[in-house]
């Protein structure tokens, strides 16, 4: 081994290599089983391979640990991890326990975990890295820190219970938004909550836009409505009104009654639309520019961190007003085109001639099919009188016609039927949802 002390946070994200050099995954979590009177021996990996897979990787697999990275020997079996009664998951489960120090009594809660190879494949848990609560009143302060061996710490939690959830989403901070939304789906549905609960609303808007539809709604009826409310105003507005299409009417009116105007405005257009439509598909908030506005402005506009990678392949070119539904559409430009003229080109110059948009009243199997006939990530969506209304991306048409379950699906098993869309039912002008159906 390259390392015989290595502290378990520092592990979350490492890459997993096998003998070759060839990347199995990423390092999700590290298992453990109590002893009765010795430290808990570490038994394992729980890794993530493509597919968002989670696998099991025995210590004794293990020949290499540091530099931030694994090394594997042989084979990595691929059968779907399932946690067996007696493990521990360290990062998942233990990390923000609450603990004793034997000499003083003091309480604590655990930060880290290190391991230690004690012989030739056989790690166990050494120390831990605990903090004790602050004694000052400064709201800046933190308690002092402490390593302490495993056996002069005594845990006040029973055996298995979850952590504080702020030491869930500190391990996992570094996670893309659809691989912490499959972290939270392996915690226990009280601790799924309460990481929910501790989430930044934009994250938890971002963790919610990568779940499956019932878990979605599970955790936002666990919400209070102001918090609801200020999460769905993060979302995406077309994964926005999806969401709130699943609700009650009464709680999807007063959700939509706490939302800023604005954001509100776009849910309720779409909620107006039937889900099968490009109406229901669209996202209303493309990247729109006038015809006068240059290549250096358009691609400025693209560059912005907050910009989705299918929004920021093109920008819509419009008369004014640029808000939608805008003024006459004029066409797209994409950024690839922007690239081949100076910055001062005017990009009314190099809208794609031979690109049509959508009507909004399109069916979903149109919309898919012009994207696929012209190789699209993303085709605008216009009105009856030709204003821009929003653009549908790729992701929109493939999370449409990919089952219900895909997300949660063994990658390796074929895709069931395709989804049954929720059909949502449409809002008057006066904001109310009409009972007559779908239009």
């Amino acid at each position: 081994m390259s390392a015989t002390r290595v502290f378990v946070a520092r592990l979350a994200g490492c890459s997993v290599f096998d003998p070759a050099g060839d990347k199995v995954g990423k390092v999700r979590d590290v298992l453990v089983v109590y002893r009765s009177s010795e430290s808990p021996r570490v038994v394992g990996f729980v890794v993530e391979v493509p597919g968002k897979r989670r696998v099991f990787v025995s210590i004794g697999r293990v020949t290499s640990i540091g530099s931030g990275q694994i090394i594997t020997t042989g084979t990595v079996t691929l059968r779907r991890f399932e946690q067996r009664g007696g493990e521990v998951r360290v990062i998942a489960e233990l990390l923000g326990r609450k603990v004793r120090l034997r000499h003083d009594n003091s309480q604590a809660t655990i930060e880290d975990v290190a391991i230690d190879e004690i012989g030739e494949g056989d790690w166990e848990v050494s120390q831990v890295f605990v903090r004790k609560p602050k004694t000052s009143p400064s709201p800046f302060g933190k308690g002092a820190t402490v390593f302490a061996a495993w056996g002069d710490v005594r845990e006040e939690n029973a055996t298995g219970e979850a952590q504080s959830a702020e030491h869930v989403i500190a391990a996992y901070a570094d996670l893309l938004p659809a691989d912490l939304a499959n972290t939270l789906l392996d915690l226990t549905e009280e601790r799924r909550y309460e990481v929910a609960e501790e989430l930044s609303d934009g994250r938890l808007a971002d963790v919610l836009e990568e779940m499956p539809e019932d878990e979605q709604v599970h955790i936002l009826n666990r919400l209070e409505d102001s918090r609801a409310a200020d999460v769905l105003d993060q979302m995406q507005p077309d994964d926005a009104a999806d969401l709130i299409a699943q609700l009650t009417d009464e709680r999807g009116e007063a959700l939509l009654g706490l939302m800023e105007p604005e954001e509100a405005e776009d849910v309720r257009m779409l909620l107006s639309y039937d889900s099968d439509t490009a109406g229901g598909l669209m996202t209303t908030e493309p990247v729109i520019v006038s015809g006068d506005a240059t290549v250096a402005e358009g691609l400025a506009m693209i560059r912005r961190h907050e910009i989705a990678p299918a929004l920021g392949a093109a920008v819509c070119v419009v008369l004014p007003p640029y808000e939608p539904p805008t003024g006459r559409f004029l066409g797209m430009v994409h950024f690839q085109r922007m690239l081949r003229y100076p910055p001062n080109e005017r990009l009314g110059t190099l809208i794609d001639q031979q690109l049509e948009p959508v009507n909004v009243g399109a069916s979903a199997l149109e919309v898919t099919r012009v994207m696929a006939r012209y190789n699209l990530v993303s085709v605008p969506v216009v009105d009856d009188n030709h204003r821009l209304v929003g653009v549908v991306t790729i992701d929109d048409v493939l999370d449409h016609v990919l089952p219900d379950d895909w997300r949660s699906q063994d990658p390796e098993q074929p895709l069931g039927r395709t989804r049954t869309r929720i059909r949502r039912t449409p809002v008057s002008s006066t904001g109310r949802r009409t009972t007559n159906g779908t239009r």
